[in-house]
């Protein structure tokens, strides 16, 4: 038998795929040893942060993303290769920004990565355009925009997050004692309570938390969701839910120091009982998934529809 039109097409499509792959590995090690130290330096910040510690994960769940699409991306080269002119000016323009900011000493080292990552990974952007085309950037644009959680935020940009978070959780936790009726007088982030005087220290802001429950909102959407403003409204959740979460978390610490034991409040419950309540509110974040889902089935009419998991899932999806 000799082979058809469309198996000879596929296979050279095969062929040019790993022809440019090789050309990009060698690019990507290319810009891995010429910004090996900012590279070297965010993996030890990662490793000594506990806010920034999921950084290293990033990468490898944008690579696994695009590896679950493999199938489906020879078909994808194709496209203008003009545009990858576009990020590789945004990162000179990051690394003029650096070099200016080196030069006159301003910021910290934090500050400084968080201008040297972005041209980092706008270069690989870049070189994505460049040996793969639009139609292939496009087809992975979301594992490609999930390389941005790489960059650490600047240190100023940090401690508002965490500050606001902070003040945020004390409000929530205030308005449940309240609710609980337990007798409570509120000083800024100071709670006098019988018997006890707490305060919502920067450490009980749960950013480190309510970040790695918006990546999990993220990805949760990714994945179960093909309607842009459902993943939207998914996504957007995970900020009010991880301030809830971290409000009722200081809550029953509190209650528990009030009616059980003033020692509670250096319990492993406080000090190291964070994940039980991550727990909790990834429950409700997969309860609110599978409202979403039921509601995208309603759209089509209550016809029942498999909602694509893997990339040519979606691709077929998308197409019909």
């Amino acid at each position: 038998m000799e082979p058809t039109t469309t198996s000879i097409e596929t296979r050279e499509a095969h062929e040019l795929l790993l022809r440019q792959a090789r050309r990009f590995l060698l690019f990507t090690l290319a810009l891995a040893v010429i910004f090996h130290r900012p590279l070297w330096e965010l993996l030890r910040y990662s490793a000594s942060s506990d806010i920034f510690s999921y950084i290293p994960l990033i990468p490898c769940i944008s690579g696994y993303l695009v590896w679950s699409r493999r199938h489906e991306l020879p078909s994808r080269m194709n496209g203008s290769r003009r545009g990858a002119l576009v990020p590789f000016a945004a990162g000179a323009a990051f690394l003029i920004a650096y070099w200016t900011m080196w030069r006159a000493g301003w910021g910290q080292d934090t500050d400084r990565l968080s201008l040297l990552i972005p041209a980092v990974l706008l270069f690989f952007v870049g070189g994505c355009w460049q040996f793969f085309g639009s139609g292939l950037v496009r087809a992975t644009g979301f594992s490609l925009a999930l390389l941005v959680l790489m960059v650490p935020l600047p240190a100023f940009l940090a401690e508002w997050l965490a500050r606001s978070l902070q003040y945020a959780s004390a409000e929530v936790s205030y308005a449940m004692l309240k609710m609980a009726g337990e007798p409570v007088f509120r000083q800024g982030l100071f709670f006098q309570l019988p018997g006890i005087s707490l305060r919502v220290a920067e450490e009980c802001s749960g950013i480190r938390s309510s970040i790695v429950l918006f990546i999990t909102s993220l990805l949760a959407g990714h994945l179960f969701l093909s309607n842009c403003r459902y993943k939207t409204v998914l996504a957007l959740a995970a900020i009010p839910l991880g301030i809830i979460r971290n409000g009722f978390r200081i809550f029953i610490i509190a209650l528990l120091c009030v009616h059980v034991d003033p020692a509670m409040i250096d319990s492993p419950l406080h000090r190291r009982g964070g994940p039980v309540f991550f727990i909790l509110s990834i429950f409700f974040l997969f309860f609110l998934l599978v409202v979403l889902r039921r509601a995208e089935r309603s759209r089509v009419g209550g016809k029942k529809i498999a909602v694509p998991k893997t990339g040519q899932e979606l691709a077929e999806y998308q197409n019909k």
